[in-house]
């Protein structure tokens, strides 16, 4: 057997109320895929974050190529040959895609001077290894999620690391670029490099690693090859419990019409021969989980936010009814008073306030709930709280915490919450469980069933086919923006579905 590259060796951190890794181990050798298993919290982001410098531990030992190694800093990190793609992207939104691949790193003129030039030339080659039409001069700003997802990848490979940890690369892929990036990590193993690849997608682990280390609750359970396991029993080891039914749904009765959509068109934004969305109809009854189908920029995030009054889905045509009353939606304000919430897809910029406290984002939209003769009462203000905190389970240390350091579960659950108080009655999910492991999945899932067991409706936009297939009741499909089939339960399959996202 080689000898691995990396060592990490009983590695310990703890943070203020909460021990985040104790004893851990992980042996990462050359020219392997290594996957870091386990729920969000379990430790593997803090564990990542020892090895590239962000955080010192508390004890143990990293071994780098049968060397010491301890890294103060990322930039200690990046020159010993170590690079990390963080699940929540770390891009500057106002700079171009050429400009954040290099930041810190930027090619100099002979007169010491930025060689843009140069830049670009260098950005597009790298973007080209990923097969993307990723433009180089584009900004953050103006490009989607899965694109920028691909730009910290670019961003990761210019660095021609020697270890390459990847957290959730493909949470927010489509098929295509996903398979795009299994052909650039296979050519990665093959020139010698070590990746450590974190992932809630036990099928990506079968189809890429070589070997898996599990954690469960700051603490390592073991290392095997992949080839002597299987889902059950890494789900066992992840969750230290069977999870006999990943996709829990209850039958709940239909109820009265509360939402009709006729015919809806949204003008794309910054071209006028071109549309978002066009001539979609369906209607939404009490207790229905409405599934939305897709591939990427087939326009399901671009639907919910169009119902939300949210740009860049302003109706440009057709009629929206809620509960009866003709609705022009011009803003989410006016989406909140008609009872609609919108869980979005990027919960780090769009779903919440990550320095702000877990009460502090849960209050936010409800604040009137709390006023007690005039003032803001924080006593009012922590009961609420509480009272949601309890009935979703969020696990937090204090409700002072910032929620930034939470886990991905539990900061989807506190979005949840926050929107939970303002009492809707149409719920808008859109890929609430991106980024989520399977343990908390199960909770988003039960959560959505209490929901709809209460009376809610729910358009439920999701990646995940087995997700929505589980879940929904009925799943429209949309394909470049238009309605191609819309699916009772009975009738939607995994097939019926992609024939409908990609025909013609």
């Amino acid at each position: 057997m080689a000898q691995p590259f990396l060592q990490m060796n009983n590695i310990t951190k703890a943070f203020p109320g909460v021990k985040a890794l104790d004893d851990v181990q992980l042996q990462v050798k050359k020219g392997e895929i290594h996957a870091l298993l386990g729920e969000n919290g379990a430790g593997k982001s803090t564990l990542m974050k020892i090895l590239s410098g962000v955080h010192s531990p508390d004890g143990g030992q990293i071994v780098l190529d049968g060397e010491p190694a301890l890294f103060s800093t990322t930039k200690e990190a990046e020159q010993a040959g170590i690079a990390i793609i963080y699940q929540e992207l770390n891009l500057i939104p106002q700079m171009t895609v050429a400009e954040n691949i290099f930041l810190g790193r930027e090619p100099k003129t002979r007169l010491g001077l930025v060689d843009y030039t140069r830049m670009r030339q260098m950005a597009a080659k790298e973007l080209a290894s990923l097969q993307t039409d990723i433009n180089p001069n584009d900004k953050i700003a103006d490009i989607r999620v899965g694109k920028q997802q691909l730009v910290e990848i670019a961003k990761a490979l210019s660095l021609h690391a020697k270890v390459l940890i990847m957290d959730e690369p493909t949470s927010a892929l489509s098929d295509a670029e996903v398979q795009k990036l299994f052909a650039v990590i296979k050519s990665l193993r093959e020139k010698g490099v070590a990746i450590i690849y974190i992932t809630h997608k036990l099928d990506e682990i079968f189809a890429m690693a070589d070997r898996v280390t599990v954690l469960r609750d700051g603490k390592y359970i073991k290392t095997v090859n992949v080839t002597d396991t299987d889902s059950a029993s890494l789900i066992n080891m992840m969750v230290g419990r069977d999870l006999e039914d990943l996709f829990p749904k209850i039958d709940v009765p239909i109820g009265e019409q509360v939402m009709s959509l006729q015919e809806l068109s949204v003008k794309h934004p910054m071209r006028e021969d071109r549309m978002l969305l066009e001539n979609i109809s369906f209607d939404l009854h009490q207790g229905e989980i409405l599934g939305v189908a897709g591939l990427m920029g087939a326009g399901r995030t671009e639907l919910l936010l169009s119902l939300f009054g949210a740009p860049p889905g302003k109706i440009s045509k057709g009629s929206l009814t809620i509960k009866g009353q003709k609705a022009d939606l011009q803003s989410p304000v006016q989406a909140i008073d008609k009872g609609l919430a919108l869980v979005t897809e990027d919960r780090k910029t769009q779903g919440l306030f990550l320095q702000l406290s877990v009460k502090d984002n849960i209050t936010i939209s409800s604040l009137s709930k709390a006023v007690r003769n005039g003032f803001l009462s924080r006593k009012q203000e922590t009961e609420l709280v509480n009272r949601y905190m309890d009935k979703l389970a969020i696990k937090a240390p204090s409700l002072a915490m910032a929620v930034e350091k939470l886990s991905g579960g539990n900061q989807q659950k506190v979005i949840l919450a926050k929107w939970l108080l303002t009492d809707p009655t149409i719920l808008l999910l859109d890929d609430p469980t991106r980024g989520i492991d399977v343990g908390a999945k199960t909770e988003i899932y039960n959560l959505i069933n209490q929901f709809v067991a209460e009376g809610m409706a729910i358009i439920l936009v999701s990646s995940e086919l087995p997700e929505l297939l589980a879940l929904s009741d009925r799943i429209l499909v949309l394909n470049q923006g238009r309605m191609t089939a819309l699916l009772d339960r009975k009738q939607a399959t995994e097939q019926s579905i992609m024939s409908a996202a990609t025909s013609a």
